[in-house]
């Protein structure tokens, strides 16, 4: 999947936090440290440090939603990181983006931080965002 493709679905996912450019993609993917998990209506975006992972997104297309999508694009999302080392994982997530917040419960994820504010919105208001953990077993 090359970055504009990976944009273009970034942007059909997100207004918060906004959704990330073509150039973010390609930076982001130039990096030893960051690697892609592809799916034709989806993907999954990590990044190792040490024994941690990062989920730095996953976007699923709309017309792709509630067929498992995500579900699998974090399964990929694990098996891959495992493969690379990592035993924890991590990621950041809207509090008020509850289908994703449900997504990560399911797949064991538990919250060890807040970040109050942490988000932009179009409208103003600002958005906390939900630190959450998961230890593989």
């Amino acid at each position: 999947m090359t970055p504009h493709r990976c944009a273009e679905i970034h942007a059909t996912c997100f207004t918060t936090p906004r959704p990330w450019s073509e150039a973010e993609f390609t930076d982001l993917l130039n990096s030893a440290q960051v690697f892609l998990c592809p799916r034709p209506d989806g993907f999954a975006l990590g990044r190792i440090a040490g024994p941690e992972a990062e989920l730095l997104t996953i976007a699923v297309t709309p017309a792709a939603r509630g067929q498992g999508t995500g579900t699998a694009l974090l399964a990929d999302f694990h098996t891959e990181a495992s493969a690379r080392g990592a035993t924890d994982f991590f990621l950041e997530v809207a509090d008020d983006n509850t289908a994703a917040i449900a997504l990560y419960a399911k797949a064991g994820y538990q919250q060890c931080g807040l970040r109050k504010d942490y988000y932009e919105t179009p409208r103003g208001p600002r958005v906390s965002a939900l630190v959450l953990r998961r230890v593989s077993a």
